[in-house]
């Protein structure tokens, strides 16, 4: 393990950065307890001459815990559920995902 994973490893399991989670491949099946590290940017999307501001959800995973994450699984956080849209992005060092969500 290099430095880089062992420091991610450190934020994940901070009760300040991170929150347990409930993975469902599929949205279905008894799912696997995970933690991710939750993120609320404003996306700003152009539209004809004008811009608009939307509020987005996206999650952070560590790749070790869910290592077949695909567009379509369910991520819960306490009683809010969370869909994974579109596919992962994996950093470049491939340890962490980052999903863009949206709730069901």
């Amino acid at each position: 393990m290099n430095a880089f994973a062992t420091a991610m490893n450190l934020i994940f399991a901070d009760a300040n950065m991170a929150v347990d989670a409930i993975w469902f491949a599929g949205a279905t099946g008894p799912g696997v307890a995970v933690r991710v590290i939750r993120k609320s940017p404003d996306e700003v999307t152009p539209f004809g001459a004008g811009r608009i501001l939307s509020e987005t959800t996206q999650l952070d995973a560590r790749v070790a815990d869910i290592p077949t994450l695909a567009p379509g699984d369910l991520i819960r956080i306490g009683a809010e559920d969370f869909l994974v849209q579109g596919e992962p992005k994996a950093d470049r060092e491939r340890l962490i995902w980052t999903l863009n969500t949206r709730t069901p």
